[in-house]
């Protein structure tokens, strides 16, 4: 398990191309402006306005990153986002509809117009609109996981 972004490990720039390069070749832009410098956009992904999460391609898959958007409206820390696994963001009654999503952004790369409620880790609940969902490919093609983002929620 990495340990939480911050300046003395670059907000795991490494990690970020993956996002960033997958986002943009799937849907043609950009989360944010490309700019050169790998730490600084890595710095203000983590700090963004809007949810940024990926897990990855485990059978029950475990989140690898959540920038401080993400931990805040599941209300956990980097350590439990990072140890759990992306399902238990759905409701169990809504788990089949986040699994048949998730199929669907396997076959077609990615959705852009997913909608739902989710549970924070203290039962509260909020409606998402508008998330893109995407396959995180390396440059070989080799699927490596999946990856959100949305802007707009609202408690429920």
């Amino acid at each position: 398990m990495l340990p939480e972004p911050a300046p003395d490990n670059d907000y795991h720039a490494p990690h970020l191309p993956l996002l960033l390069d997958s986002f943009h070749t799937l849907t043609g832009r950009h989360l944010l402006p490309p700019d050169p410098d790998p730490v600084e956009t890595a710095r203000l992904l983590y700090h963004a306005p809007f949810f940024l999460a990926s897990h990855d391609t485990a059978p029950d898959p475990l989140f690898t990153y959540g920038n401080l958007t993400a931990q805040r409206l599941f209300e956990m820390t980097w350590d439990q986002f990072t140890q759990t696994p992306s399902r238990f963001t759905a409701e169990a009654p809504n788990r089949a509809e986040r699994a048949s999503l998730l199929q669907r952004v396997t076959t077609h790369g990615f959705i852009d117009d997913y909608s739902g409620i989710r549970i924070s880790s203290t039962g509260q609940r909020f409606r998402i609109t508008q998330a893109t969902v995407w396959n995180l490919r390396d440059p070989h093609g080799q699927l490596l996981g999946q990856a959100a983002s949305f802007q707009n929620w609202q408690r429920v």
